[in-house]
């Protein structure tokens, strides 16, 4: 495999991925609880900073990995260290180290014990994230995706809930069965192709019979983690149970890698079996964008609200991606990152009520707004957005999927507008409890309103809500190259029928 030169003489990527787990190291040995909040939230600072980088240096004209890096890691099974992104990894990888800073800010009250091994696996969480979206040998993504998966567990299981271990093992349990068909398919190609080379497996004339067992394989791990009707089920119970910052990245960033998988491996490694298997998965899009929407609906314990919210909302970006065209891809791209700021946002403020009343039943919440009027006023944008009102980042990522779903099936798109209309429902809802409640509400009057550390925590994504939602075209830009570059493998096997027809 041959990489195309790096923008920078630089390897930023490597330093993007490897220096969490040097402030990691750093951070074992810190003994001061305080002086190891502050340490973790400058580094995380720092490297959000020093991403920007990449959105300066990157050339959005081209479809080529960028800023790649290539070295021998285990020559005699043709494993090498290969690290590269193109427009679509570039704008996960810059929601990844944005969040990290604002997971620090949002854990400073909420975690009091075992601080340290806290801010470790936050570091630790890091550099895996960031790996999965820069990783071009399958083998090094591997390494990454599983190495995520530890650290995700024990923010759950040590720092959780009631029943934290229940839901750290539903957690381990189904990401490890994704994990192990994901295995085999990369060993499948591996003995196919003779490399772990990602960008050497794309656009291969396998078999039929071969992409659609590989196809198989690549989406229940890939749906596992999205995650997608019907497996959806362990997402309420991790976010029930996660601490604020744990619900944050799954929610902001760990879902995002299900659809990311699809977007890099199935479509362009699996040509043929994607247009087999789409109308099936688009129709299981509907369903959680409904199933996900009516659900959350019926809940009245917060969390498990926006957990539900995310069902439906991710059922956007997979009803997007395998719509196979450039308004839908692109609008599923937005709305992957527009979800990881507005939903990453729903979590911190549920996060913030529950500070203050140890709750976070709806009823018990009712009237919060008249002591807490900037609290509310942030809240009602983040459900504004999240309920895709028109000028918020989530309207236009949902509008361009609903574009590129129009120009496949009518009736898809049909089924699926109400649950636009449930997601203003439920959202409105509970806005409307929270912030005004019933004539008779409980007592919030010794509420404090929003710290500074709060504020500063909710502005970053609040900035992110309306410069999306206003002017989206420079994120729609940065990914136009790629995701042509992907239309043009993902339907490679059309036009290779057209021609034999002419």
């Amino acid at each position: 495999m041959t990489l195309p030169a790096s923008n920078m003489d630089f390897p930023i990527l490597s330093v993007l991925i490897f220096s969490p787990l040097a402030a990691a190291a750093v951070a074992a040995m810190i003994r001061n609880e305080n002086i190891l909040r502050w340490w973790t939230l400058a580094f995380t600072t720092a490297a959000a900073a020093f991403s920007l980088l990449l959105w300066q240096r990157f050339d959005a004209t081209t479809a080529a990995f960028q800023f790649a890096e290539q070295a021998a890691w285990i020559p005699s099974l043709k494993i090498n260290y290969a690290v590269g992104i193109d427009g679509i990894s570039l704008l996960l990888v810059l929601l990844t180290t944005l969040v990290m800073p604002l997971c620090v800010l949002c854990s400073w009250r909420y975690i009091t014990a075992r601080v340290k091994e806290f801010m470790v696996c936050l570091l630790v969480m890091e550099t895996a994230m960031i790996g999965v979206f820069c990783a071009l040998d399958f083998i090094l993504f591997f390494v990454f995706w599983e190495a995520m998966l530890i650290p995700m567990a024990l923010l759950i299981g040590i720092w959780g809930g009631p029943r934290k271990i229940y839901a750290a093992m539903k957690f381990f349990i189904y990401t490890m069965t994704g994990s192990v068909l994901l295995l085999v398919a990369i060993i499948a190609l591996y003995l196919k192709v003779g490399s772990f080379s990602i960008p050497d497996m794309m656009g291969r004339n396998y078999p039929a019979d071969f992409q659609c067992w590989i196809f198989l394989a690549f989406f229940i791990s890939f749906a596992i983690k999205v995650p997608m009707f019907p497996f959806h089920t362990w997402l309420p119970a991790a976010h029930v149970e996660a601490p604020t910052a744990g619900s944050v990245l799954l929610a902001s960033v760990l879902l995002k890698m299900g659809t990311y998988g699809f977007l890099r491996f199935s479509l362009p490694i699996t040509p043929h079996a994607t247009h087999v298997f789409t109308p099936y998965i688009l129709w299981l899009s509907v369903a959680a964008i409904i199933y996900g929407g009516l659900t959350a609906l019926a809940q009245t314990d917060l969390k498990k609200l926006v957990a539900y919210s995310s069902v439906s909302h991710m059922g956007f970006a997979t009803f997007g991606i395998f719509a196979l065209n450039a308004n839908g891809i692109e609008g599923a791209t937005l709305v992957m990152v527009n979800h990881g700021v507005t939903t990453g946002a729903l979590f911190i403020a549920v996060g913030i009520i529950y500070e203050r009343l140890h709750t976070r039943d709806l009823g018990q919440t009712a009237g919060m707004g008249k002591f807490m009027p900037v609290f509310a006023g942030l809240l009602g944008v983040f459900c504004l957005s999240s309920l895709a009102f028109p000028g918020t980042n989530s309207f236009i990522g949902e509008f361009l999927v609903l574009a590129g779903g129009f120009k496949v099936s009518k009736l898809m798109v049909i089924c699926a507008v109400p649950g636009v209309v449930i997601a203003a429902a439920y959202m409105l809802r509970m806005l409307q409890k929270v912030a005004y409640g019933h004539v008779d509400n409980p007592d919030h009057s010794r509420l404090a309103d929003l710290s500074f550390r709060e504020v500063v925590t909710l502005v970053p994504l609040l900035i992110f809500v309306f410069w999306i939602g206003l002017h989206p075209q420079p994120f729609l830009h940065v990914m136009h190259a790629s995701v042509q570059h992907l239309l043009e493998q993902a339907n490679a096997p059309l036009a290779a029928t057209a021609v034999a027809l002419r």
